[in-house]
């Protein structure tokens, strides 16, 4: 492998849970030279019953903020870190690093600062190991003082430092405020950090190592043994991750989209397998035209019927006004002559379905509008799609043989994905359904 190709590795907490799932992560690092520049997250669950170490730290800092003793709780943390340190026999003293955040913890830190302590461990931990430079993402991530992700100056200030070092583990998950302050992405956010890191380097790959070999087809829980992606775009992915497909962090995407960086989704206790590739966009598709189908429960939507809607100026506008004063976001908008569809979270709504319906007859005067809920969205996704003729009839067609009602259908210009509402009843045999015509026709 040349010397001149970069990789950009980020860890997820399953990787680094134990000694042991250290040595198989180190293990995947110095095996290529390429892998220049990892990103670690916190220790999570080493069994079932087990507790992530930021669920820990975050207790802590629960129990610090009520004024009660959070010292056995430390205790258990320190306890995570010393055995992965001892498992693996380095000599390296973590007495200060505890000492500091028992401190802060005691003078009212804060929340964000609590939860980043374990990537910033594991961090210290994972380059001493490697013999990588050890370099605190609260000094190369920024955000401004509205906390909103500085993306310029953080991939000028990074790109900077670590083109001074050849090898480096910088911890996921957090950075740092004007005055210093520990700032935190939202959970899962080490994904995040691995995608700006691979930004600033211009990595020639971004690989993201968890527990799974990449994405499947399809939920493993309502298909049984679904195949696995092996190629997926940028668009297709975020299309799947709307609806509910969790591999990989939804905002991890846009800094490598922006850099045109592939990602690529592996397992670290399979790291032979070759797990999914997400790449900028691919001219060919695989064996099934559809790529991946997911869904998610919890949905309602307003139907409106009006004689000649789509003559009267502004009728859609005057829906949408009355979404946005109420502060609701609304997720399909599906339409026809005389009638619209408004798609919207159940949760989100719960509550004021009255006050939406009359605030929306009162600025439309409808013909008739009612509110229904219990419904579930399936997307099916894929860029074969587009160039291939009746794939929305197969999905339809399959559909009704299995006696199952579709209730609102919607499909984008962009012909990459076909979106239905179906009763929460059928939404998982419709998914398995719909795979069983794609996959095993």
């Amino acid at each position: 492998m040349s010397e001149s190709i970069k990789k950009v590795v980020k860890f997820g907490g399953s990787s680094l849970a134990s000694a042991e799932q250290f040595r198989k992560s180190a293990a995947i690092v110095l095996a290529e030279e390429s892998r220049r520049y990892v990103v670690p997250s916190a220790p999570g669950k080493r069994f079932p019953e087990d507790e992530k170490v930021t669920d820990m730290l975050l207790d802590c800092h629960r129990l610090a903020s009520e004024g009660q003793d959070f010292s056995a709780r430390l205790a258990a943390v320190r306890e995570r870190y010393e055995q992965i340190r001892g498992g693996l026999g380095l000599a390296v003293s973590l007495d200060e690093a505890f000492a500091a955040i028992e401190e802060n913890l005691r003078r009212g830190c804060s929340r964000d600062y609590a939860a980043s302590r374990g990537e910033y461990l594991n961090g210290i931990l994972l380059a001493f190991y490697l013999g990588y430079a050890f370099i605190d993402a609260a000094e190369v991530v920024f955000f401004d003082a509205n906390g909103v992700f500085d993306g310029d100056r953080t991939n000028r200030v990074m790109g900077e430092r670590l083109a001074q070092a050849r090898n480096a583990v910088i911890p996921g998950f957090y950075g740092a405020l004007p005055d210093g302050s520990v700032k935190t992405f939202s959970r899962g956010g080490s994904d995040v950090t691995g995608a700006i890191v691979a930004r600033a380097v211009m990595a020639d790959l971004y690989e993201n190592w968890t527990d799974v070999s990449g994405f499947l087809m399809a939920d493993p829980r309502i298909v049984r043994e679904p195949q696995p992606i092996k190629l997926i775009t940028y668009r297709e992915l975020r299309e799947l991750s709307y609806m509910g497909a969790t591999v990989l962090h939804e905002d991890s995407i846009f800094p490598v989209k922006l850099a045109g960086i592939p990602i690529n989704i592996r397992n670290t206790n399979r790291p032979s397998d070759p797990g999914t590739m997400i790449v900028p966009s691919a001219d060919s598709y695989g064996e099934s035209v559809v790529t991946g189908i997911a869904g998610k429960k919890g949905f309602a939507v307003v139907h409106i019927e009006k004689d000649m809607m789509n003559q009267e100026l502004g009728f859609g506008m005057r829906v949408l006004q009355v979404l946005n004063d109420m502060g609701l976001c609304f997720e399909h908008l599906p339409s026809g002559i005389d009638t619209m569809g408004v798609v919207l979270d159940e949760k989100a709504i719960s509550g004021k379905e009255r006050d939406i319906l009359a605030a929306i007859a009162e600025a439309t005067e409808p013909d008739h509008i009612e509110n229904e809920k219990g419904l579930s969205l399936i997307a099916v996704v894929g860029r074969g799609m587009i160039k291939t003729p009746g794939t929305a009839s197969r999905v339809f067609t399959a559909v009704a043989r299995a006696g199952i009602n579709i209730r609102m259908i919607d499909q984008g210009s962009s012909e990459l994905n076909i979106i239905l509402a179906v009763d929460e009843r059928d939404f998982e045999r419709a998914i398995d359904t719909i795979y069983r015509e794609f996959v095993h026709a």
